[in-house]
């Protein structure tokens, strides 16, 4: 069988890998730190003191779903007009963003992100880095997009303890409404 990752961040890394675990397609999950330096913890990650991404990496069947469906369910939770964060979690660490290992997907990675920070709005702003230029666009209206593109430079899997964490937690307040999100994927 053919496998394919990609990773994602964005809040809460323990909920993005609730969010991701069961969609139909995805075979496994992992929390972990996202382009981080050398020897990553949860601690030195989530004080800032290690330069990274709190998020999870996500290896699916291509044949069962595919990247712009996961990208879809990523953004349906995650808001990428919100800078560093969502809900509690918020820092750098916290930045929604999409990280690819495999160079064909960087296309649709930021196609896909260009339509994100394009959707509703006058196409002044970009979420890739590029500008839209329309000279009759009102820039006061625009909203920017702070979701991330990038290649995937390393993963380190998060300690055990930080593994299918809503799995053993199961009153953990959480900033998505799991309930809606069930609906909203149609388990």
């Amino acid at each position: 069988m053919y496998i394919k990752k990609i990773y994602f961040s964005g809040g809460d890394f323990h909920e993005l890998q609730e969010v991701f675990m069961n969609l139909p397609g995805v075979l496994e999950t992992q929390t972990g730190y996202i382009n981080a330096e050398a020897n990553a913890s949860f601690k030195n990650v989530a004080s800032g003191e290690n330069k990274g991404y709190m998020g999870v990496e996500v290896a699916y069947n291509p044949k069962k779903t595919d990247l712009s469906k996961l990208m879809d369910v990523l953004f349906a939770v995650v808001n990428p007009y919100v800078p560093d964060g969502q809900g509690k979690a918020r820092g750098e660490m916290y930045r929604a963003g999409v990280f690819y290992k495999d160079p064909e997907d960087e296309p649709q990675v930021e196609l896909h992100l260009n339509f994100i920070a394009n959707r509703g709005k006058p196409p002044a702003v970009s979420c890739i880095g590029i500008t839209m230029n329309d000279p009759n666009s009102d820039p006061k209206l625009a909203r920017h997009c702070y979701a991330l593109a990038k290649s995937l430079k390393s993963f380190q899997e998060a300690e055990s303890e930080h593994q299918n964490y809503l799995q053993t937690h199961k009153n953990e307040e959480t900033f998505i409404d799991f309930a809606k999100f069930r609906e909203y994927v149609k388990f």
